[in-house]
């Protein structure tokens, strides 16, 4: 929404266009022709003053006039002089302001062709980034060929690293259940070992007995304190 100040500033515009400017023209004219009848009141008052003053003779309306005439004139050539010497001045002024608006545009277009030159160059140089862009971005697209090729076979190679994982998982666990089958073998031969031993070593010595008795009783009796510490040995052996 437009502010107040601009409303009204419209509001006058508008104004101005219907009740001002139509009217320009005739308000010049008439503060012309007020000047106008201003200066010939003037001249008119001087003339009449002047021939009162030569002995009170009646001027003639013709002389009058012309003298009227005459000093209108002079006011307009005295005007038109001014006028000429204004313009002069302002024409002065403009010639002063034409060389200087000339000298701007002379180092606008030095501006203008230095840009022109520069624009060239980086013109140039855009296209040495585009081309360079162009062959990076193919680089890149092989370069991302390349990685996705590499990284297929990182993932073939890890797929084969799990599968030989596996496999030596397995032969281990194999393995290390043949190994607990061989120690419980061994282990089952060490007591069947232990206990064939006792076994042999039991009859040995009930085998032996008899004969070291028939050999005391053959020759003699044996001593009690023999026969104790054999029937030790033969319990500690069991």
């Amino acid at each position: 929404m437009r502010s107040w100040k601009n409303h009204v500033r419209g509001e006058l515009q508008q104004r101005d266009q219907t009740e001002k400017l139509p009217f320009i023209g005739v308000f010049t004219s008439l503060s012309r022709m007020e000047e106008r009848f201003e200066f010939r009141k003037t001249c008119l008052d001087d003339v009449q003053s002047k021939s009162l003053d030569r002995g009170g003779c009646e001027v003639g309306k013709d002389t009058r006039l012309l003298q009227l005439q005459l000093r209108e004139s002079e006011h307009l050539a005295e005007k038109l002089s001014q006028t000429v010497s204004d313009l002069t001045t302002v024409l002065y002024l403009k010639e002063a302001e034409l060389q200087y608006w000339q000298s701007r545009v002379s180092h606008f277009r030095q501006e203008a062709l230095s840009l022109a030159k520069g624009s060239n160059t980086m013109k140039a140089t855009l296209s040495e980034f585009e081309y360079t862009v162009e062959c990076q971005s193919k680089e890149l697209a092989a370069l991302r060929t390349e990685q996705k090729g590499i990284n297929q076979a990182l993932e073939q190679a890890c797929r084969e690293k799990e599968e030989l994982l596996q496999r030596w998982m397995e032969e281990k666990r194999e393995e290390a259940g043949r190994l607990n089958k061989y120690n419980a073998a061994q282990e089952r031969w060490q007591r069947f070992a232990k206990q064939l031993k006792k076994h042999l070593h039991n009859a040995r010595a009930k085998e032996f007995v008899p004969i070291v008795l028939s050999s005391w009783c053959g020759e003699a009796e044996m001593p009690t304190s023999v026969i104790q510490k054999f029937q030790f040995h033969v319990s500690m052996a069991n």
